[in-house]
């Protein structure tokens, strides 16, 4: 574990802890406990509106299904509540879907003001955790890793809030933020929805955002992933944008991701922006993103696979160094993109810096 990793973690049992510490109002909410050989679905399925499921430490072999509102589910820490594929138990929509944790509503009625906290989704042959349908998810010091697609994924949501997880060696975006997965429309209004404070390594991508608008991504440390963030836009309207990237730490995202039907191959690639507009990417630190796909750099723009345009981005008051091919790069025609402000040594045309 290094030491970067102890740090997430030794922060995350101390906030669990002052959260155990303080037991809630009988008059308010139900506390449904769960041990080791217990199911958690079990008292899931249990809950009202508003109650609590506090898991014991344990490894739990099951998948967990929750669509009540106002439910909190949590963890005794990341250390010592884990959950990780089985049969034993568990919801088997979730299951046969390849999923630890689902949180999932309807459009016309959504999961409301779920909170995930303070355990470890683990090998799950698809998602550590999948939301769909839901208003203010809350996600907070969750480790989701080594799961074979996203390690926290949402669609058709809004108000999300991921803040304080980890998300590493997970098989495609640590998280995956989207409109929707299975059908083309334009960008979704996300109202708020924030990515912050998370640790993201290893991934093939940190965070994806995929056709979504009003968002915030900022104060992550995105390493080791192919790409750290990816903004995704496609000919679609509205476009993907009017969200920003502020304050994160992106550097030595070197990992070398093979091409896929969508994408070349990804490696060395910070901040990359496709088809998307009005977005302002501020006050990040992006270093030694290195390798030779089109998208590498520390910050690029670059036309969407399917001719969509960056237009009216603004890159401003960043510190994008040793990055290659180039520290900023506009590898794009669109209109109105400004690069002003930035501490940089290479630029794709000159003169960005």
């Amino acid at each position: 574990m290094t030491k970067r990793q102890m740090a997430y973690l030794a922060c995350t049992v101390a906030v669990v802890a002052s959260g155990l510490g303080a037991a809630p109002s009988a008059d308010h909410v139900t506390v449904h406990w769960v041990h080791p050989g217990e199911s958690i679905q079990k008292a899931v399925n249990s809950a009202q509106p508003g109650d609590a499921v506090i898991v014991s430490p344990g490894t739990y072999k099951e998948s967990v299904r929750i669509t009540v509102s106002g439910l909190t589910l949590r963890g005794s820490g990341t250390g010592s509540t884990v959950i990780v594929p089985g049969t034993a138990s568990g919801d088997s929509t979730c299951a046969k879907a390849g999923n630890g944790i689902c949180v999932t509503g309807t459009e016309s009625k959504p999961v409301k003001d779920v909170t995930v906290r303070a355990l470890t989704l683990r090998g799950f042959a698809k998602n550590g955790l999948w939301a769909a349908g839901t208003h203010r998810l809350t996600v907070r010091n969750v480790i989701s890793e080594k799961n074979g697609q996203w390690g926290f994924a949402q669609e058709r949501s809004v108000r999300g809030v991921f803040r304080h997880n980890i998300a590493q060696n997970n098989g495609d975006a640590g998280v995956f933020l989207s409109n929707t997965v299975d059908t083309e429309e334009g960008a979704r209004d996300a109202k708020g929805a924030v990515v912050s404070h998370n640790l993201l390594a290893g991934n093939r991508i940190g965070v994806t955002v995929r056709r979504l608008r009003n968002l915030t991504i900022d104060h992550n440390d995105a390493t080791g992933n192919c790409t750290a963030v990816f903004v995704v836009g496609d000919e679609n309207k509205p476009a993907v944008g009017a969200l920003s990237v502020r304050g994160n730490y992106i550097h030595a995202n070197n990992k070398n991701c093979a091409k896929t039907a969508r994408l070349p191959f990804l490696q060395g690639s910070g901040i990359v922006l496709t088809g998307a507009e009005d977005t302002l990417v501020t006050g990040n630190q992006v270093e030694d993103n290195v390798g030779k796909s089109p998208l590498s750099g520390g910050i690029v723009l670059f036309k969407s696979f399917v001719g969509a345009h960056n237009q009216r981005n603004e890159i401003r008051d960043n510190v994008v160094v040793r990055n290659g091919t180039a520290d900023l790069a506009n590898r794009d025609t669109g209109e109105s993109n400004t690069f002003h402000g930035n501490t940089c040594a290479v630029s794709e045309p000159a003169g960005l810096c």
